[in-house]
């Protein structure tokens, strides 16, 4: 190969150990879904970091097809960096437009996670329906902001099976949402459906209109 940035099994093994403990201390799931969410997004990370320090596969295959088109696009680490190779983009990789976003949207995913589940804890302990926070914006947060730190991988460094997975795992958590809705309404009955008509489940709705809706 043409540098040492691949083949680093250790590395793939410690970064998917490190990130998957790392979003249990935000998420800490309880019940069979929530592992079910859980391991739908290390299986995420395995496919990920497996291509990041083992082996560049997306690499091989579009390098033999555009590399004449796109010269960046190489077998070393920076030219794992798709979205900068495809551009052109030559200073550093990790201050790239594309890196520097996907860092927003990996922080604010799991931000997003870490306050719903403060929400949902607090909710739980009142035995109340959760509401606040990021519940008044949507009614699946926490699902939302795996999904969110998902993209901001796919924007710092996108493989094949990773943008395969993605659209799979957007319908394993739809799946996941309504199931949980079913057994949460439920519980609480037109109390749900209350909440249910005026949020919605994954995208929140500009504040103004989600304002005019509440003032009705």
């Amino acid at each position: 190969m043409a540098d040492a940035a691949y083949g680093l099994w250790p590395l793939v093994v410690l970064n998917i150990a490190l990130f998957v403990v790392f979003a249990m201390s935000f998420f800490r799931p309880h019940t069979n879904r929530d592992w079910r969410a859980m391991g739908a997004f290390a299986a995420f990370l395995v496919a990920l970091f497996t291509e990041m320090y083992g082996i560049p596969l997306t690499i091989y295959l579009l390098g033999s097809w555009l590399g004449s088109r796109f010269p960046l696009l190489r077998d070393t680490h920076a030219g794992g960096h798709l979205w900068n190779d495809l551009i052109g983009w030559t200073g550093d990789p990790h201050l790239s437009p594309f890196h520097l976003a996907s860092y927003l949207a990996i922080a604010g995913g799991f931000w997003l996670i870490s306050a719903a589940w403060v929400r949902l804890h607090e909710a739980a302990r009142e035995d109340r329906l959760a509401t606040t926070g990021p519940y008044a914006r949507v009614r699946h947060p926490q699902y939302d902001g795996f999904l969110l730190v998902m993209i901001g991988f796919l924007l710092q460094w996108p493989t094949i099976p990773t943008l395969i997975m993605f659209p799979i795992l957007v319908v394993v958590y739809t799946r996941l949402a309504r199931s949980e809705e079913r057994e949460v309404a439920r519980r609480f009955g037109e109390q749900w459906t209350a909440y249910a008509a005026r949020v919605p489940a994954f995208l929140p709705r500009p504040r103004t209109t989600q304002d005019e809706r509440s003032r009705r």
